[in-house]
């Protein structure tokens, strides 16, 4: 345990020590891929916000349990986000809250344009599991070890999962809304 914290820098020491500002200044970085992560997973807005801002929480108070550096970091406080997610959709509340809305007109309301938008509709439709490792891997950028980290697997697995999520995201895009 002491090897590994005489490798952290001082702002993760004074972090885990329970300095405030340290550990904003270590998670202010992760905030825009935390909430983009989250508003994919759960395509509400305002439910992403309160995802990320559980997980900021859940970081905070769990941050000694943290192993590794610094470099860890963005792996370990992704995967709160998406355990936040899972857990945001398994309540009761968001599937009654999901279906009492009224349908929209796709069109009228979709910022996305053409084969961005379609992509987005065809993630969408995806099941959570399938799209996480797709929008960790393509939509953040994280390299498949971190991939792994994230999901908590074996690197091989996660390529796996983003092979596999892959395959099940083509039939729903056809290669007219594509090109």
């Amino acid at each position: 345990m002491t090897a590994v914290m005489e490798q952290r820098p001082p702002v993760m020491l004074s972090a885990t020590a329970g300095d405030a500002s340290s550990f904003s200044q270590l998670i202010e970085p992760l905030l825009d891929p935390a909430f983009r992560l989250a508003a994919v997973m759960l395509a509400d807005r305002a439910a992403a916000e309160d995802a990320v801002q559980e997980a900021s929480i859940k970081a905070w108070r769990k941050l000694r349990q943290l192993r590794g550096d610094q470099r860890s970091l963005r792996s370990w406080f992704l995967s709160i986000v998406a355990n936040e997610c899972r857990m945001a959709r398994r309540q009761r509340w968001w599937s009654v809250v999901r279906l009492a809305e009224p349908p929209r007109a796709e069109d009228s309301t979709d910022h996305y344009g053409g084969a961005a938008g379609d992509v987005r509709r065809a993630l969408l439709r995806l099941k959570p599991e399938d799209r996480l490792p797709l929008v960790l891997h393509f939509y953040l950028d994280l390299p498949l070890d971190e991939v792994a980290r994230t999901l908590g697997v074996s690197e091989s697995a996660a390529k796996s999962r983003i092979y596999r999520a892959a395959q099940r995201l083509r039939p729903e895009l056809s290669m007219e809304e594509v090109f």
